[in-house]
Formats: structure tokens, C-alpha cells, sequence
């Protein structure tokens, strides 16, 4: 019998809720949900929901948070409390009350929001409530079959390299089948779990972080079914936006995502709908969020009434545009933070401006990281801007994640500022460009489904090591840099590859962290969208 045979009759016997849907696996089915466990890292569980080790269920929720509640006891004899949220992913609500329930089993507090909230808003709670860890359940954008479930430090960042494996040792220890939870409404009376709401708090801080003093914009707004529109809406209201509009058919939470399948604003589908109110709104800007409201993607309206899409690169760079040539009470000596795939006019902007940046690897926690090591010398207000290229930014140290709310509120203020100055959003980009020159950038995905997938990504990138590309659309690559490997640079080893052309180019390629996918990360120079094809075309043979 093989292992995958013999986890599917456990579940069979055990598993007495999914019952009806592992009766009807086929055997490639069985074998693409019980061949592995799901994999924890630094971004916690994230998997098809359904029955299965390899996938996202109330056992692997109960296990995960069983080995979270050892970790913890591990480190503290009592007293330990911990922030839990949730999105509005199928399965969110559920799996959020039974971690909960868990954890007080466990003997640790739960602070749960009663209602959805986003991302941002659970790292401020742990920071708030000071906990010794927090939750979310959240695929973020991923499209509507994927739930997951993101573990926070302390420090309301998700969590380090070294605190996830030392978290994932604790996991592989659970059985899952043993894991036992209190009866949720009885923890609540007890008190073990608690419901807690800081969003007056929440928003004060985010409010803190205004720079604009024009009002006078039209946004439509979708939050694409997501927690964006439990406080997004009341951040316009309350900031004294008046002609705000909210795109009907994304307005409420819905995890089946029915009118985008991806929801996900770095896709130009994800924002159709709102681009389409806003022709017949004549709204001056679109502006969206994807499901736990931490990534923002925005259309703007040009001079000549059509809407031009605002790449993640781009934004960043308007941003800190915007922050150091509009804030007041700037710090002295202050700092900006990228990570390596996010586009280099930021630095040149930023630098222009008197900052100092910092790169870091691909993922919040690393600007987190930054933060933390600022504040350890006391220098924590010299951070003013953090952002990946992947439509995620934030301002300020009140939160330790990327958080759309603050970022909606400053490009509202943003676009309000500069029409009142005779200019859109595009006027300013382009000046930017006019200034230092245009960059090119285009980010592809290439995925690697199921049990084999994984091997494929593997080979893919264990031959990109022993043959890397000499050149770049015949531009000789000049600089090579595998950071699990790479010694000069101050960064943690990381599965990345990194070449860069003569004139400029750059291929950087990687493997998400949350999908089966690996991602390659093309900027040109010069040649425009040409060059990117061109690119492109090359980096698809090695690819496959």
C-alpha cells in the first residue's frame, strides 16, 4: 500500500465531514491531495481548499494551529494571547472560530475580530493588543478555490525565516486527527476567546500618515468582494471625500469572487468593472483592493478621457514622488525600502529626494525587518516608504505589512493634490519618465501544477544554475547573482537568480512563496514593449 493510499483510507475513516467528496476523488485526485503535506513557511499555509493533506481543511487548520499553540508554550508559561481575522474566502469565518477554539483549548487568549477585517488591520492588532503571535485566514488574491492561513511575530510582522521552522517543527509533531478544540460560544462566555474591534485605533493611525489637502476628486472604488469594504468606504468618508462611488457588483464579501476569477488588482480584468463606472461616472480614478486589502491597483483618468492602468512599479515611484515633495515634518536622514524585483528608478527618485534605500528580498517581512532594526536604534521614525513591486505599500510603522487602506487614502490625496496643481496622475508619471528616463517592466508567472509540478520547478531552476543565460536579447549579461549563494550583499539566502545585461536589462527569476509558480521578473532599458516581448520569447525556452 502507498503512503497516499494509506493517508486516504485514515481520512476516509476519520475525516467524517468531507466524507462525500473523498468518495468521489478519482485516483489522480487522491494522489494530488494526500502526496504531500502542505508546506509551512514564512507565509504561513496556503493550498486548495478541500480534503486532504495537501490541502486547506479544518484538519490542516487544526494542525497548524496546534503546533503554533506548542510553539508558543514552548516560550511562554502563560499568559500568551493571540490576534486572529479573516477575509471573505470560503472557509475564512469557519477556520478562524475553530483556531480560535484551539488555541483556548490550549490555554492561550484569542482576540478575534467578530466581523472580516484586512491583513493590515490583524498585524495592528497584534501590535495593539500586544500579542505573542497573530492569524489570518487569507489567500490574499488568489483566485476563489485557495484559502491560507498567515502567521504573525509579535512585532505584528509576519514571521521570520528562523521562527517559521521553528514553528513548522512543532507542526510536524501534531496529529492531526488528535487535535482537540473547545466548543467556541463556551470559550466566548469563559472569556479564553474574545471579540475585539480597534478600528477607531486602526484608522487614527492610518490617518496619521496624511499628506494631501485637496479633496476635490471623484473615485469609484471596488473592494472585488473582499474585506476592503468594511473600512475602506468609512477611510473615505471620514478623510472628507465626498464623491466616492463604490462598484455595486464587488461590493459585498463573496469568496466565489463571481465577477473576476483572479481577484487580483495587478491584473487589468480585476479593475474592468470599475473602469467601466468610472467612463460613466467621469471619475477621475479607479481604485481597488484585492481581498484581505492589502494590495491596491489603480486606473487613472488622462486628459483624453481614457483610463491608463498604474503598473505596482509605477505607483511606488509616484508615491515617493509625492510623499517627500508634499509631506511636512520630514525626518532627517529618512529611508526608503524596495525589494530586489522592484524597479531602480525608485532608488534614483528616492535618492533625488535625500533618502536612503534599502533593498531586501522578495516579501514584506523583510521591510519589516528594516523597520525593526531602526526602532532597536531608536530610529524607527526615519522610515517613511516601503513597497514591492506587486501593488503592496505602506507609510509609517504602525502596521508591519503592506496596507492598501493607508494606500487608497494617500492616492486619493495624491490625485486630489495634483489636479488642483493642473495635472493627472499620467502628467506626473510621464515627468518622472521625461526626467530620468523610462523603465520597462513586465512580470510573468509560469506555473507548476500538482505532484509533479513541484520537480519541474526544481529542474527548471537547478538548470539555471548550472547554464545561466550569457546574454539578454544580445546585451552580455555583466552581472549574475544567485542570492542562496551570494555573499557580498547583506540578505538572507533565498532561492533567486538574478542576471543583468550591459545595457541595463534584467531577468530576475524566482519561485513564489505562496503558489506553484515560478515568477521572472523582465526589465528593459530601452526598446519599450518590443524589448520585453523579445525578452520574453527567450526567457519562455528556458522556462520550459
Amino acid at each position: 500500500m502507498t503512503d497516499v493510499e494509506s493517508k486516504y483510507i485514515e481520512w476516509s475513516n476519520k475525516a467524517i465531514e468531507y466524507a462525500d467528496e473523498l468518495k468521489a476523488m478519482s485516483e489522480e485526485t487522491q494522489k494530488d491531495a494526500f502526496y504531500k503535506d502542505l508546506e509551512f513557511g514564512t507565509a504561513g499555509l496556503r493550498g486548495v481548499l478541500g480534503a486532504g493533506t495537501n490541502r486547506l481543511n479544518i484538519y490542516t487548520i487544526g494542525g497548524v494551529t496546534q503546533g503554533l499553540a506548542d510553539h508558543i508554550k514552548s516560550r511562554k508559561v502563560s499568559g500568551a494571547s493571540v490576534a486572529i481575522s479573516f477575509d471573505s474566502r470560503n472557509g475564512s469565518y469557519e477556520f478562524a472560530r475553530h483556531a480560535a477554539a484551539v488555541l483556548a483549548h490550549n490555554g492561550i487568549k484569542a482576540y478575534i475580530t467578530e466581523k472580516l477585517k484586512p491583513t493590515p488591520y490583524l498585524s495592528f492588532m497584534v501590535r495593539h493588543l500586544h500579542c505573542d503571535a497573530g492569524v489570518m485566514i487569507t489567500a490574499s488574491h488568489n483566485p476563489a478555490k485557495f484559502n491560507g492561513y498567515k502567521v504573525y511575530g509579535p512585532d505584528g510582522c509576519q514571521v521570520t525565516d528562523k521562527a517559521a521552522a521553528e514553528i513548522f517543527e512543532c507542526i510536524q509533531k501534531v496529529k492531526i486527527f488528535d487535535v482537540v478544540a473547545d466548543k467556541f460560544d463556551d470559550a466566548l462566555s469563559r472569556g479564553t476567546i474574545e471579540y475585539v474591534d480597534v478600528t477607531r485605533e486602526y484608522l487614527d493611525a492610518v490617518y496619521a500618515r496624511s499628506v494631501g489637502k485637496s479633496r476635490n476628486v471623484s473615485v469609484v472604488y471596488t473592494p472585488l468582494n473582499g474585506t476592503g469594504t468594511e473600512i475602506v468606504p468609512q477611510m473615505f468618508r471620514e478623510r472628507g471625500f465626498c464623491d466616492v462611488t463604490v462598484v455595486p457588483e464587488q461590493a459585498l464579501p463573496d469568496g466565489d469572487f463571481p465577477t473576476t476569477p483572479y481577484p487580483n488588482p495587478e491584473k487589468a480584468q480585476a479593475l474592468e468593472l470599475g473602469i467601466a463606472l468610472a467612463k460613466k461616472k467621469n471619475a477621475d480614478i479607479v481604485i481597488g483592493t484585492d481581498p484581505d486589502a492589502d494590495r491596491i491597483g489603480v486606473a487613472v483618468k488622462l486628459a483624453s478621457g481614457e483610463y491608463r492602468l498604474i503598473t505596482g512599479n509605477e505607483m511606488g515611484v509616484l508615491l515617493i514622488d509625492y510623499i517627500f515633495s508634499h509631506a511636512k515634518d520630514l525626518p532627517e536622514n529618512p529611508v526608503v525600502v524596495k525589494t530586489i524585483v522592484t524597479t531602480d528608478l525608485a532608488v534614483r527618485v528616492a535618492r533625488d529626494h535625500g533618502a536612503q534605500v534599502t533593498e531586501v528580498l522578495t516579501g514584506f517581512k523583510y521591510i519589516g525587518e528594516v523597520i525593526k532594526k531602526l526602532e532597536q536604534r531608536g530610529e524607527g521614525d526615519r522610515f517613511v516608504f516601503g513597497y514591492e513591486e506587486s501593488y503592496g505599500y505602506l507609510s509609517g510603522t504602525y502596521v508591519r505589512d503592506k496596507d492598501a487602506v493607508v494606500a487608497s487614502m494617500l492616492v486619493a490625496e495624491m490625485t486630489a493634490d495634483y489636479l488642483a496643481e493642473g495635472k493627472t496622475l499620467g502628467d506626473v508619471l510621464d515627468g518622472i519618465y521625461g526626467k530620468y528616463g523610462e523603465y520597462f517592466h513586465r512580470t510573468v508567472s509560469f506555473a507548476y501544477e500538482g505532484a509533479s509540478g513541484a520537480e519541474k520547478m526544481r529542474k527548471v531552476l537547478a538548470s539555471l544554475r548550472k547554464d545561466p543565460p550569457a546574454e539578454i536579447d544580445g546585451s552580455p549579461v555583466v552581472e549574475s547573482i544567485d542570492y542562496m549563494t551570494q555573499t557580498e550583499r547583506d540578505l538572507p539566502k533565498s532561492d533567486v537568480l538574478s542576471y543583468k545585461a550591459e545595457d541595463g536589462s534584467k531577468l530576475i527569476v524566482r519561485p513564489s512563496g505562496t503558489e506553484p509558480l515560478i515568477k521572472v521578473y523582465i526589465t528593459a532599458a530601452k526598446g519599450g514593449e518590443r524589448r520585453i516581448d523579445a525578452i520574453l520569447t527567450e526567457a519562455e525556452k528556458f522556462m520550459k
